[in-house]
């Protein structure tokens, strides 16, 4: 009577086998890898819409709520930075704040940043917030970091520029001429605020957005406040 002797692998099979399943798992880690980065990305890509859609909102806020006190400026701009005079946000205790907004370098690179003082309601408060705004433009802030004063970082841009739409047409924004005595109302603005604003910033290449955006501002005089 035979018996049967069970045949194992030889060491070539063996060695395919090995090779086969080092190739399986090879393909499935890069497989894993690329989903885990198509996930990374379009989260960073989430992340970026959502805080530039924040920010954008907060700009729409700012220009809707300008407000033209006596013998004050309710929107300047040098250049470098744009700064505005307007409402309080809490309707509850009327007040004014000054806003700034500017392109600056910090630890986390070159964002457009949004610079706020503290609530007043008095011109004279007006003025020194005024001039905290330039001060933080110019020095970095250091003379207008207390006090409730803040200074948020916003998108990363890499260049701004801004119009002004003014006689019917968009002209690059400057300093705005003083407006003429009127004598029915001496106490009125010291120059008269454009009819819209037009923001065209450059959102540098990276892992979140990037590439120009354009948004239009009309005063809610003219229309209303919308952008594009």
């Amino acid at each position: 009577m035979k018996t049967q002797t069970s045949r194992g692998f030889t060491l070539i099979e063996l060695l395919v086998a090995i090779s086969v399943m080092a190739l399986l798992s090879l393909v499935s880690w890069r497989g894993l890898d690329s989903m885990s980065r198509a996930t990374t990305q379009n989260q960073q890509r989430a992340d970026a819409v959502l805080t530039l859609q924040a920010t954008l909102a907060q700009w729409s806020a700012d220009l809707d709520a300008i407000t033209l006190l006596a013998q004050t400026r309710p929107i300047d701009w040098d250049g470098r930075v744009l700064r505005l005079t307007r409402r309080g946000s809490d309707d509850a205790a009327p007040s004014v704040q000054v806003v700034a907004w500017m392109l600056k370098s910090g630890s986390d690179g070159v964002r457009w940043r949004r610079w706020q003082s503290q609530p007043f309601t008095t011109r004279g408060e007006w003025q020194q917030a005024w001039n905290f705004a330039a001060a933080w433009a110019q020095d970095g802030g250091a003379s207008a970091a207390g006090g409730g004063y803040s200074d948020v970082p916003l998108v990363p841009a890499s260049n701004w520029q801004l119009y002004f739409f003014r006689d019917n047409t968009w002209v690059p924004a400057s300093q705005l001429p003083a407006v003429a005595p009127n004598p029915n109302n001496p106490a009125g603005p010291v120059v008269a605020m454009p009819d819209g604003v037009r923001l065209v910033i450059t959102l540098p290449p990276g892992d979140g957005l990037s590439g120009t955006l354009t948004r239009d501002w009309v005063k809610p005089t003219v229309g209303s406040a919308k952008s594009s």
